[in-house]
Parts: structure tokens; sequence; C-alpha cells
């Protein structure tokens, strides 16, 4: 008699080798002989086929099918889908490293791991994945490596995107780096400078934290 582990193994075989089941989205569970079949293919006659195949595997007593049929035009909603089409379209953002970040979806919760040099590429990760349709939410635990930024760097960085960005001098905003964390201080006329400066602190290397006290002059 065959064990639920072996009665499994023959199963997934057998899906594999029927030419008219796209098995990839097929899950099998055995438990006493009896197969429960679940996933989902794009027509119901991979289904019927899927059906028969388990069938025809030797020692099984009972089969649950549970499979769904989704059509192609369908919206992709299942988490495998999901996570599926985040990983493509991360393949496509420039501003994304997707081989250094991982996805794992889970009833449409999308969380991100890995380790990325700049934090404009965790929050572009984060922004991608949420426009994917499906996606209920997203947990972003993507990590910004932590090089020690220079204090020099980060100030003449801010003051000169400033300058690029900003018909106003830079001078009166003031900077201060301690460990990963940036302070920004001073005052300027308006909000474009504050987030200008602010964008240019995320921009360094290293800075996991920025604190914006700038006021409005």
């Amino acid at each position: 008699m065959k064990t639920d582990d072996e009665l499994q193994r023959d199963v997934l075989d057998e899906l594999a080798f029927e030419p008219m089941v796209d098995h990839a989205h097929i899950g099998v569970a055995a438990n006493d002989g009896v197969i429960t079949l679940t996933g989902h293919v794009p027509n119901y006659a991979q289904k019927m086929a899927a059906e028969r195949a388990a069938e025809r595997v030797s020692g099984v007593k009972a089969i649950a099918e549970e499979i769904e049929v989704r059509f192609e035009n369908d919206p992709k909603t299942t988490d495998p889908e999901i996570a599926g089409r985040i990983v493509q379209l991360f393949r496509w953002d420039v501003m994304v490293p997707d081989d250094r970040i991982q996805v794992r979806v889970e009833q449409g919760w999308v969380t991100l791991h890995g380790e990325v040099e700049w934090n404009y590429q965790k929050e572009a990760a984060q922004a991608a994945a949420g426009r994917i349709s499906g996606v209920q939410g997203v947990s972003n635990l993507i990590a910004v490596k932590q090089t020690e930024p220079s204090p020099i760097e980060v100030r003449d960085r801010i003051k000169a995107a400033i300058k690029r960005q900003s018909m106003h001098d830079a001078d009166t905003i003031e900077v201060s780096v301690r460990g990963h964390t940036v302070r920004l201080s001073g005052a300027v006329r308006g909000w474009n400078e504050r987030k200008v400066a602010e964008q240019a602190a995320w921009a360094v290397p290293g800075v996991s934290e920025v604190e914006d006290e700038i006021v409005f002059a």
C-alpha cells in the first residue's frame, strides 16, 4: 500500500505527464488514499483532464476536486499570480534592483525583504508592488545598506540639489550627521525647498533616518 507521500508524488507525476494539463498551478494533497486537487487552470477541459489523470493513479480511493477555472481575461488576484506580476514589474522598473529583493504574498498582503543601497530604491519597490491589482497592503521590510555616510558628502549633496532646483540660496539650511541619521535645520521660504532638502538627504547612501526641523522664514 502506498504512503500518502508516495501517492502525492505519483499524482503530481501523472499530472505532469498529461499533455492536456498545464499543471504549474495545480496543488496535490493526499490523506489515506483521498486526493485533494487545488489551484487553477485556464479552462474547463483542463479541469476535467486533471481529475481523470488523478483517477488513473493506483491507490487513489477518492478525489476532492477544488480546482478553479480562471480564464485569461480574469483579474490575476491569487497570491502566486500577484507575486509573479510584482516580480515581473520589478524586472522592468529601472529604479528597483530586482535581484536584491524577495517577494512574499499571503492572502493579498505583500511583504518585501532584501537590502538595497538607496532609500529611493526601497520606496520605488513599495510603490510598484502597491500598483498591482489584488494587493491588500505592503509591508516594506527592505533594509538600506548601512554604509557610513560622510557629513561633508551629505551636506554638499543637499546644498547642490537645492541650488539646482530652487531659486534661493541653500546656505540657510544646516545639515548635521549622527551615524546613519541626518538632521536638517535652518529656514527656507517655501515647501518646495524643504522637500528638496529631504529628498537630497534620503538620496545619500547609508542614510536610514532624516530628522527635518526646517522652519519657514
